[in-house]
């Protein structure tokens, strides 16, 4: 395998997260976060840690009535996503573009190239400043940039598309159109599909990906409404499904890297105690890297008694935190979080219960979430404990669960180490 330079930032968990399943190709095992490696100057290192407070702030405090969304609505509009419709020549730059390329014009991110150089393999950036970093500062090596959303904003692409020599892994066929549509050649865009987690599929084979979703879908279709419709395409897919499943049904719930909405995991696990308790439900609460979401979690499950029916998932660095996650995933049957980055796992086969997204590009993977049967939009928190077992009676999230697994592209990672290699 090719080795590259693997480049994110800290910024949430998203570029972090589209980074993780691609570390085999990472020169030493290594990612480098754009905004927190060894040597950064102070300069810079304040330049993003701004840039992050800033957004961390509008998502929780989105939150208050009235002014928060007025706040946040304002900062989202810089990074808005327009209709795709009609087509047409989206190439303008923003403003917002202009204001990023100008900060670079200006010495900002330099010295994290001038080190790269040293050393001028393969530069796959998970975000695309850093890729329009490279180019500026004349890196010699090729740069790759991966989409880690199902639509993105004209921010993505460079100031002259035309011109540039980035190229990009496109996680969507809608995202791959949309870097037409700003100017992006097409010879420059490779629809990959988005990076997801190795140690959850096996190899191309998809052996352990097949073998784990046997008995999800055993939990997630209790009536066999499903199966009795579709018994001959799972049989076909999967082969034959064992008797029963391997663990009760498990959901987790999983916060962002602002730590927003970490109330709905509450609500989750108080409206559904009494199954908890029967040992009929599982939930994990999936707090990350934030001390203060596991203290929150903590302290509002004391006094409940869940014992095991209720696990909370803190790392304090993120590796960690990824690894453990999707050791969890193994054995979850429902993915309850905004439409984030996550949305892709839709293609393991996990039904997406869709939390209130934040910000525009979370509207876009949303809409592509609910069109493409992957994810359906949450019910009231407060009824939990009715219409979802009124879903799973029906076989909804057993059919999202399929949709997903036989519509969705889960080898990303492998289409890029391969294109990165070949194009050397």
């Amino acid at each position: 395998m090719q080795k590259a330079w693997l480049v994110a930032v800290n910024m949430g968990y998203g570029h972090q997260r589209t980074a993780y399943p691609l570390k085999g190709m990472a020169f030493s095992g290594k990612v480098i976060q754009a905004n927190d490696y060894e040597g950064i100057s102070k300069k810079d290192r304040r330049f993003w840690e701004t840039s992050r407070r800033v957004y961390e702030f509008a998502s929780t405090f989105k939150r208050v009535p009235l002014m928060g969304g007025i706040i946040f609505s304002v900062i989202d509009f810089f990074q808005k996503i327009f209709s795709f419709y009609p087509r047409r020549d989206l190439s303008r730059p923003t403003s917002q573009l202009k204001q990023i390329c100008s900060f670079i014009g200006a010495g900002w991110g330099r010295d994290l190239i001038g080190m790269l150089k040293k050393n001028p393999l393969p530069l796959v950036s998970t975000f695309s400043v850093p890729a329009f970093m490279a180019e500026h500062f004349d890196y010699p090596g090729e740069i790759f940039c991966v989409v880690c959303d199902a639509d993105i904003s004209r921010g993505w692409a460079p100031l002259d598309p035309s011109k540039s020599r980035i190229k990009y892994f496109a996680s969507t066929q809608r995202s791959a159109e949309r870097l037409e549509l700003y100017g992006v050649k097409p010879e420059n865009i490779f629809l990959t599909g988005y990076p997801l987690p190795k140690e959850l599929i096996g190899s191309e084979s998809e052996e352990i990906l097949k073998e784990d979703f046997k008995y999800r879908l055993l939990n997630l279709d209790p009536k066999k409404r499903y199966l009795e419709k579709y018994g001959t395409l799972v049989d076909e897919k999967l082969g034959a499904l064992p008797e029963k499943s391997s663990h009760p049904l498990t959901i987790m719930f999983s916060v962002g890297g602002a730590g927003a909405q970490k109330e709905i995991g509450i609500k989750i696990v108080r409206k559904l105690e009494k199954r908890i308790k029967n040992n009929e439900v599982r939930v994990l609460l999936s707090a990350g890297i934030k001390s203060k979401v596991k203290k929150f979690f903590s302290k509002n499950l004391k006094n409940l008694n869940l014992g095991g029916g209720v696990e909370v998932i803190f790392e304090k660095d993120v590796d960690s935190y990824f690894q453990r996650f999707n050791e969890k995933l193994k054995k979850t049957d429902i993915l309850w979080t905004k439409p984030s980055e996550l949305s892709f796992y839709s293609a393991l086969g996990l039904p997406i219960i869709i939390a209130p997204p934040v910000g525009s590009q979370e509207d876009f993977n949303k809409r592509w979430l609910e069109k493409s049967g992957f994810g359906i939009s949450q019910g009231d928190p407060n009824y939990v404990d009715e219409w979802l077992f009124d879903w799973l009676s029906q076989g909804y999230l057993a059919e999202a669960a399929f949709e997903g697994f036989i519509e969705g592209e889960r080898l990303g990672a492998y289409n890029i180490e391969k294109i990165v290699s070949r194009n050397l």
